[in-house]
């Protein structure tokens, strides 16, 4: 990867500010108790996604205005998003109670910024081109407990020649990916509701989430139900007194990012080829992302040239409101992720073929039950830990393929008056070599775009795999 200065040197930024809720809600004036799943990603990177769009506002000044009208109203019932990380300590027991204090954060940070590019030089790119980083908070690396004094929400508008791309960074010690384009969704459609020139209208925060003087209403309203295990919360102690404990900072050196295309036929495809392959009679059918993801990692194992006897593991991130009794609402605000690992020695992957990889990803993922889910975080609760990320990591397994993001999520919806996103991008953070993120297919339909990340010479042997690049484009 370039460093920050190489990539922001393109960027001028036009002016920067902070957008506080329009008014407090009784909630925000608590503390905002921090679940375990989310106290464990303190010393990870925040999550960035953003949207790349083929028309620019007529008047960017009013779209600037409409945007930040737009940011406070929706953070009323996004409040911990204005907020910032609080720790205290206990000295006697050396540990440390992190929350977000709701009130006395800065707020959101909006930056506005132009670039001399155009679309084509983002899109004709084999590669993420590397100015896409600087899309995100200017480029500049933070992990998640840097919320004690940068903002939890960072929405960044750049403008391109002929386009603008709007770039969202959120702590990740606060929301997963759900929550993310929850907020997303919900700020597109504020915007969408306001009139130009609309600066002081508010709505009353109450159940239906309207205001009929206004006519502003949201469709989902975050729910705040934070899972601590019987016996623990809510406040959740770490071991750990000071930020140089816990906290590391992680460069995964040069990379090469590309994202590929798979066509619901190429993925229709795949499955059919893994659930012929599994010839199995017990009911089992691989879904089609399991298939891919099997696909995929005997794709980048063999582009490794590994040794037979090697181990390797793909890991997937799995959301889990819906696997747990009373399940949990996808609109429930917060970290509700498990991680399912399939492993295993390069040779069985590579020899046993497609069926057989995928059937082990689709038993590691159904083994992610509740049983296993309260399981994992009780046993966290019981000996708590912050964990680390990349190959710095004392737990971290060479020879792996992380894959996280979702192909559900309706990135494709926000729209913010600029018509349908012509692509989605993400910036520089939780990159490492073997990192997958799935997003869905601009065209809908089952499509998936998966960003690769990979070393340098690694990626050039996986785009000469001719079995690979007949299902990718």
């Amino acid at each position: 990867m370039e460093n920050s200065h190489q990539q922001t040197s393109q960027i001028k930024v036009i002016s920067e500010c902070f957008i506080k809720p329009k008014h407090e809600v009784e909630p925000s004036k608590q503390p905002y108790y921090l679940a375990p799943v989310d106290l464990m990603f303190l010393s990870l990177d925040p999550m960035q996604k953003g949207l790349l769009f083929h028309a620019k506002p007529k008047n960017i000044l009013n779209f600037l205005h409409k945007l930040k009208n737009s940011l406070s109203l929706s953070l009323v019932h996004f409040f911990p998003l204005a907020g910032k990380l609080v720790t205290q300590k206990f000295h006697d027991e050396h540990a440390s109670w992190v929350y977000v204090d709701c009130i006395n954060g800065d707020g959101a940070r909006l930056i506005h910024a132009t670039v001399d590019l155009i679309l084509a030089d983002l899109l004709s790119s084999a590669d993420v081109h590397p100015i896409v980083s600087s899309f995100f908070d200017l480029g500049e690396r933070t992990v998640n407990h840097d919320g004690h004094s940068r903002a939890l929400l960072s929405v960044q508008v750049t403008e391109l020649l002929d386009g603008v791309f709007i770039g969202f960074t959120m702590n990740h010690s606060v929301a997963d990916g759900t929550s993310l384009w929850h907020f997303i969704s919900t700020l597109s459609e504020v915007f969408l509701q306001l009139k130009d020139g609309d600066q002081d209208k508010s709505f009353t925060p109450d159940e239906s989430i309207s205001d009929s003087s206004m006519n502003v209403k949201i469709s989902r309203k975050p729910i705040y139900k934070p899972f601590f295990p019987e016996g623990y919360g809510p406040i959740l102690k770490l071991p750990y007194l000071e930020p140089e404990e816990f906290v590391a900072r992680f460069d995964p050196g040069r990379l090469r990012e590309r994202i590929f295309h798979f066509t619901p036929k190429a993925i229709s495809m795949l499955k059919a080829k893994a659930n012929e392959e599994c010839n199995i009679h017990d009911n089992i059918s691989i879904s089609s992302f399991q298939a891919l993801s099997a696909f995929l990692w005997r794709s980048i194992t063999r582009a490794r040239n590994l040794q037979p006897d090697f181990e390797t593991n793909c890991s997937l991130t799995i959301n889990w409101r819906a696997r747990v009794s009373p399940t949990f609402s996808e609109d429930c605000f917060g970290n509700y992720l498990v991680g399912a690992q399939g492993t295993c020695k390069v040779g069985e992957l590579l020899g046993r073929g497609l069926g057989w990889a995928a059937l082990l990803v689709h038993q590691r993922v159904n083994a992610q039950n509740e049983g296993e889910i309260r399981e994992f975080l009780n046993n966290w609760a019981k000996a708590p830990f912050v964990a680390q990320t990349g190959s710095t990591a004392a737990y971290y397994k060479p020879n792996s393929v992380l894959i996280a993001g979702s192909a559900r999520f309706d990135m494709y919806g926000p729209e913010f008056g600029l018509g349908k996103a012509v692509a989605i991008l993400a910036g520089y953070a939780n990159k490492d070599d073997g990192k997958v993120t799935a997003n869905p297919g601009r065209e809908g339909g089952g499509s998936v775009d998966l960003e690769v990340c990979l070393k340098p010479e690694i990626m050039e042997r996986l785009e000469y795999d001719e079995e690979f690049m007949s299902f990718a484009s």
